[in-house]
């Protein structure tokens, strides 16, 4: 989750949009929009031409961007780094001009899809920087030292041993040893120290940016991407966040009681947040990794899908075309030959690539292709299809206007991709040929199990940590009260509380790499809701009988075409009635969630009876 799984879009693409240095002004001043700022007034016209000629003048550079962004994932050399940054330093410098040229149309009357486009275009950036050359240059080094502070972090101990991110990751994942844990939790924490004052700085910059753009800061900016105000966007995740918060706590206190078990309850007191280095993950945001503490007993579905690949002879290539065939079976076209010829789906033997799974449409047309070191696993059958899923969407909004080429908003793209992976179910595999015989429903708790304490016990965290951004934009968090404001949300939300006592000397937000790294997180909290929703809505459509936690959509035409529908609006309508065209709501509904884990929340009910929950 470090990365999106899919490239190259409007909003996908703006991450880092401050790093167009000082020459970005420069250029501005000599473009034919630029000139056109005269005295006269704009006109709807004006505004009509501005679009047409950005549109063709971004399209040429997304195209060169996406090409050497290819090259540069596949073939990591010094040249290639050197040509990835520098067109994506072109690209980044058109879109800031352009983002503050799109603002000189605001006062004007004009047609749905003038203004959607005008907005789409300012709210590309994520970061507006200043007009001021100067302050655009600072920003820019501030960006930059942020992401190489984490980037290049690593814990060295006393000894001289020196221990990566990954290093820790892997061991924080598997250890169970208390004192190991919280060195580890303790020592990545501090290469977020020194970035505490850099931080402050780039708030205080990028705010004066979005106030330039006519936002109230950069927060509420990033709210304005959402159709609706930005204050009511804010309730509204709330009101989400209420509907799932009584099975979290449900599965929190079972953690937390198995926990206690495990390390005793003198280390993990039974009415009092879960420190946060017991959790199996650097940031305590997914909680998979202690599956065998807290796992029920005779959970074991009786199958093993890696085990079940080897078994049919299903190589990389293989798992590919299987995935696939999921949607054609949905009545979607075939990827095109070039997606098979163009894709990277081994890890090369001769050379450096970047294995993080990803769905590029190099062309924003046909040219589809994913980029991906394939284990033969079951996880990674299950990722093939997630990955998929967004080359599909791809395709679907192809014929859209370059402004609308995106999700319906940042949580859609992620949330088909693991709608998809929830049809990938024991049913799914027996209907390929890979089952023999679907396991009875007393296996399905330990299948649910593992599943929440991946995705539900994301939910809080994927909510929080925009929550603390937006109050540090919006002034309500000030720099003094930095890192107690993160710990307070923590343990509102997520009830996770530091190991050790903390202070404002720490900057802990800062040891998650969205934070330096300036991507906004709101999307994977709408993800985590929306698949529920998609996927219950889809087995409806495809008249499934059985409990939504069992149901595929596999085979169903219905559910394509219904799918289909939605996919093909790409972001040129407001979210809302993107979702209506699945769900038949506007509104995002979380039931669905508690719907797919009805028999866990019964289970876990049982198992909390005498305990104390909450805190």
């Amino acid at each position: 989750m470090t990365t999106p799984h899919f490239k190259r879009s409007l909003s996908a693409i703006m991450v880092a949009s401050t790093l167009a240095l000082t020459g970005c002004n420069q250029e501005a001043n000599n473009t034919p929009a630029q000139a056109a700022t005269g005295p006269a007034p704009v006109t709807a016209n004006d505004a009509q031409a501005f679009l047409d000629a950005t549109e063709q003048e971004l399209s040429a550079l997304y195209l060169e961007s996406s090409r050497a962004e290819w090259i540069y994932a596949n073939f990591i050399t010094h040249d290639t780094s050197a040509l990835s940054a520098e067109v994506n330093r072109k690209m980044t410098a058109a879109v800031v001009r352009l983002a503050n040229e799109a603002a000189r149309f605001d006062s004007l009357e004009l047609d749905y899809d003038a203004r959607r486009k005008l907005d789409k275009l300012k709210l590309a950036l994520t970061l507006p920087a200043p007009q001021d050359a100067e302050k655009t240059a600072k920003l820019s080094q501030l960006v930059a030292e942020l992401g190489g502070m984490y980037g290049k972090g690593k814990y060295c101990k006393d000894d001289g041993s020196c221990l990566s991110l990954g290093d820790m990751t892997a061991t924080m994942a598997t250890s169970r040893d208390y004192n190991e844990l919280l060195d580890l939790w303790q020592g990545w924490r501090q290469v977020s120290k020194p970035m505490r004052p850099l931080y402050e700085q780039q708030v205080v910059l990028t705010n004066e940016g979005a106030k330039e753009l006519g936002y109230a800061d950069t927060g509420a900016m990033w709210r304005s991407k959402y159709d609706m105000p930005a204050d009511d966007f804010a309730t509204e995740l709330d009101r989400i966040w209420g509907q799932v918060k009584p099975l979290y706590d449900s599965l929190h206190c079972h953690v937390r009681a198995k926990l206690g078990e495990k390390y005793g309850e003198d280390k993990v007191p039974q009415d009092q947040p879960i420190p946060a280095h017991l959790l199996g993950n650097m940031w305590a945001q997914t909680w998979g990794n202690i599956y065998d503490v807290v796992a029920p007993e005779n959970a074991d579905p009786g199958y093993d899908v890696t085990a079940l690949l080897a078994e049919h002879n299903y190589d990389e290539l293989k798992m590919v075309q299987g995935a696939e065939k999921f949607f054609t079976s949905m009545g979607f076209a075939p990827l095109p030959e070039t997606f098979y010829e163009r894709s990277l789906f081994t890890k090369p033997a001769d050379r450096d690539v970047q294995c993080h799974a990803s769905a590029w449409n190099i062309d924003s047309k046909d040219d589809l292709r994913i980029k991906m070191c394939i284990q033969r696993t079951g996880e990674e059958f299950s990722v093939i299809h997630h990955e998929l899923g967004h080359n599909f969407y791809q395709r679907a909004y192809n014929t859209q206007p370059l402004y609308y080429q995106e999700s319906a908003n940042d949580g859609f793209h992620e949330a088909i991709g693991d709608t998809i992976a929830l049809s990938v179910t024991p049913g799914y595999l027996k209907e390929i040929g890979l089952l023999e015989q679907v396991p009875d429903e007393s296996k399905d708790i330990g299948l649910l199990m593992k599943m929440a304490l991946d995705k539900v016990a994301f939910i809080p965290f994927g909510l929080l940590v925009d929550q603390w951004r937006w109050q540090v934009f919006s002034g309500a968090v000030t720099p003094e009260n930095y890192n107690k404001a993160w710990w307070e949300l923590r343990e509102k939300y997520q009830g996770v509380k530091a190991p050790i006592a903390r202070s404002e000397a720490d900057f802990d937000p800062g040891a998650k790499y969205h934070v330096p790294g300036n991507t906004p997180y709101t999307r994977y909290f709408l993800a985590h809701i929306l698949q529920f929703d998609f996927h219950r809505s889809l087995c409806e459509i495809a008249d499934n009988k059985e409990a939504i936690h069992r149901c595929s959509v596999y085979n169903s035409k219905e559910a394509g075409e219904k799918l289909n529908a939605m996919l093909e609006m790409g972001s040129s309508r407001p979210w809302q009635e993107a979702l209506a065209t699945v769900t038949g709501k506007p509104e995002m509904d979380a039931t669905a969630l508690l719907d797919y884990f009805a028999p866990l929340q019964k289970y876990l009910d049982e198992q909390n009876k005498g305990r104390q929950c909450g805190w």
